[in-house]
């Protein structure tokens, strides 16, 4: 089985620098000069006990790749890009794992008719610098259990589980795979926050952001018990996650900030939230329920970044005066 890695962001080059140092075969799509650095240089994949220089083939065009239906298509895109990645590509006959945060992938890639997977993403890192990517989950680099979508486990989401796990990540065939990414949305909400506010606060600034949090939340599990959706409690989180990920400094870096600050630390003009908080309120509009908090968190990052506004330039007090 090949491995075509869609996004050779933080995951994207985590997942396909650590399949590619096992000895599986990989093909990363990058963008820009990011995807020029890896060309001619290679992937620096930096870990915590360990860096790796993987030397892989790049394609910069969706168009481009070339695949069979034995492959399996890695979808690490952010989500406002899964569509017009997949619409690209020259054949829709493989199999579209998706390696993203948020619940909405996996709807895309089965309208187009994709044979489609969900993947629970727990996996700390970095990308901010082209060609070089800090991987900093330890023990393992990251927890991807996987499984069919909706619903499901076949002999692929045991292959591609069982190359995980040879890979240095922690991956087992989850039947109910969307009952965990629901629990996974519901911990990305705090990402706008996060991306917004930093995490250099005192502690009156603390609790305004611990109330953001709480009061996220609380709209999100309302949403979900309107809309009859089920999601892995905290409980079985914590069991399953376990030690086995931890944030691990690599090279002397510490973790700055998630995914959505790292794209406004990089300059760039979109975030996720409109597929993170954005689930949320539109859950709420169907369902008849009042979402203010993350109305709030999802229009003022897609402002922040369409300004080009840097990470940490708000503050949590100011936030939460907007809905209260």
């Amino acid at each position: 089985m090949r491995y075509v890695i869609l996004g050779a962001g933080a995951v994207g080059a985590t997942v396909g620098g650590r399949l590619a140092d096992a000895g599986y075969d990989v093909v990363l799509l990058a963008r820009g000069r990011h995807a020029e650095v890896i060309a001619s240089d290679g992937l620096r994949l930096a870990m915590p006990d360990r860096v790796i220089t993987a030397k892989l083939p790049v394609v910069t065009d969706p168009a481009d790749l070339t695949y069979d239906d034995g492959d399996a298509l890695l979808l690490a895109t952010k989500t406002q890009d899964t569509v017009a990645v997949l619409e690209a590509l020259p054949r829709r006959d493989a199999p579209v794992f998706c390696v993203q945060n948020g619940v909405a992938n996996e709807r895309f890639a089965a309208r187009l008719g994709f044979d489609t997977y969900g993947v629970v993403v727990m996996l700390p890192a970095v990308f901010l610098e082209p060609g070089h990517v800090d991987a900093q989950g330890s023990p393992y680099s990251g927890l991807l259990d996987l499984g069919r979508y909706p619903y499901g486990v076949d002999d692929r989401a045991a292959a591609v589980a069982g190359a995980l796990t040879k890979s240095g990540f922690v991956s087992q065939p989850e039947t109910q795979v969307m009952r965990w990414k629901y629990a996974k949305l519901l911990r990305n909400l705090g990402n706008s926050l996060e991306a917004m506010t930093g995490h250099d606060l005192d502690d009156t600034e603390l609790a305004a952001v611990r109330e953001i949090d709480t009061r996220a939340r609380a709209e999100a599990e309302q949403c979900y018990r309107a809309a009859g959706i089920d999601w892995a409690s905290d409980d079985e989180w914590l069991a399953r996650r376990g030690m086995q990920v931890q944030w691990t400094p690599v090279e002397g870096r510490d973790r700055m900030g998630g995914s959505t600050w790292q794209s406004l630390a990089r300059g760039a003009s979109g975030v996720e939230a409109d597929y993170l908080n954005g689930e949320i309120v539109l859950l709420g509009v169907q369902y008849g329920i009042a979402t203010p908090v993350n109305r709030m968190l999802q229009r003022e990052v897609v402002d922040l970044a369409k300004r080009r506004g840097r990470p940490g330039s708000l503050r949590p007090s100011e936030l939460l005066a907007v809905v209260t």
